[in-house]
């Protein structure tokens, strides 16, 4: 009955903008108005536009911030995109040189989820999805021109294909800027692009230091929650809800800082932290978290070469078969605390040695984890009661 019912919603939103005049790639028609609260968005964006709040924005298609352009959106604003998968997947794709200013507050997200979603601009749960429904839509993919490590300076992006050159990231500009995103909530993505490929949450390629990401949910992305390709981009409060794949997930030496943060619930692992590809060399940073594993297959997966620092890292929820699956000489870890199941052994789920930076605690006496506040009131999963046991 629920495949049936979103088919139907999502046939409705199709047939509410059919007909109109569409915007062609290569003209300055103006987006398609269907109303005025939903606003059909079929082409990239080639001149600085703000988009507003109030309102509804429909993407038709991948839709690209070009080199050069900054696309605004206010707060409350709700971006919807259309089904597809392949070629056809919907997303927001912010080129390297664009720039988007995505500054919701904590009383007005801004929320990108998928046109079967009835939610509308005041609410923050939405009235007729649940949240571990996903590969409806993409996601969110921000490239920028900070340093990765890879056998290329620059490279594409997984998901776009090669003939759509603004899916290139990676340079030589460590504090390259490529916006300011606060407050965002992204829902219900992960389309299937190709064989075992989707799109992640936020997926975040070569982005600079210079670019500000901070209050971030991802829910129910059938790809991975976050994921890293290089750059050095810091990212602060951030949720990841039941991810289709792994919830945290770095690739070519990103080396920025994930400070204060969630996981709850991911489908493959908590964590997988990736070592440097090429010749190009940088750890990452991961403090403050707390990690519920849930149905997760794992709690983190790392290479002999990973270069992670973790520190005041909280996990509970923990299974049997979940583990740390190694201790690589790049890996520093300390301060990190653990719940275990009756009768299990730190050993159990972390290596040998591991007693030396993870501790014990009963439930609910953890001293490390997460800022709870500051996912207070915007953020799905608290407003749910998700982390109500956190």
């Amino acid at each position: 009955m629920k495949t049936n019912y979103l088919k139907l919603t999502g046939l409705f939103f199709s047939s509410l903008i059919i007909g109109l005049t569409s915007c062609s790639k290569d003209d300055d028609t103006p987006p398609a108005v269907v109303d005025d609260k939903v606003v059909s968005i079929s082409a990239n964006i080639t001149a600085n536009t703000t988009w507003q709040t109030g309102k509804i924005y429909v993407l038709e298609s991948r839709i690209a911030v070009v080199s050069g352009v900054t696309l605004t959106i206010q707060p409350g604003v709700i971006v919807k995109g259309q089904a597809g998968t392949g070629a056809n997947a919907t997303a927001l794709l912010v080129a390297r040189g664009g720039k988007l200013i995505a500054e919701g507050t904590s009383s007005a997200p801004i929320i990108f989820t998928t046109v079967a979603d009835e939610i509308v601009p005041g609410q923050i749960a939405s009235p007729n999805l649940d949240p571990d429904l996903d590969g409806l839509w993409g996601g969110v993919i921000i490239l920028g021109n900070a340093p990765i490590s890879a056998d290329a300076a620059s490279v594409q992006i997984e998901g776009i294909p090669p003939s759509d050159q603004n899916g290139l990231y990676g340079g030589d500009n460590a504090a390259d800027n490529s916006g300011s995103i606060k407050y965002i909530s992204i829902r219900h993505g992960g389309a299937n692009i190709g064989e075992g490929n989707e799109i992640n949450g936020l997926t975040l390629g070569g982005v600079g230091s210079g670019t500000v990401i901070d209050n971030i949910e991802v829910v129910a992305n059938q790809d991975d929650g976050i994921e890293w390709f290089g750059g050095t981009v810091n990212v602060t409060n951030a949720i990841v809800w039941n991810a289709g794949d792994d919830a945290v997930d770095t690739d070519q030496s990103w080396g920025g800082t994930l400070d204060n943060f969630i996981v709850v619930n991911p489908g493959d692992e908590c964590f997988e932290l990736d070592g440097p590809e090429g010749a190009m060399i940088a750890g990452q940073v991961l403090k403050n978290g707390s990690v519920f594993a849930g149905s997760a297959q794992g709690l983190a997966d790392l290479d002999d070469n990973s270069i992670a620092e973790m520190t005041r890292i909280y996990f509970f929820g923990i299974t049997a078969g979940q583990d740390f699956d190694l201790n690589p000489t790049g890996l520093t870890a300390s301060n990190m605390q653990a719940t275990l199941p009756d009768g299990a052994a730190i050993t159990d789920f972390f290596k040998a040695g591991s007693d030396a930076y993870v501790t014990t605690v009963t439930a609910g006496n953890n001293t490390v984890g997460a800022d709870l506040t500051k996912f207070q009131n915007w953020s799905w999963a608290a407003v749910s009661g998700a982390l109500a046991d956190f």
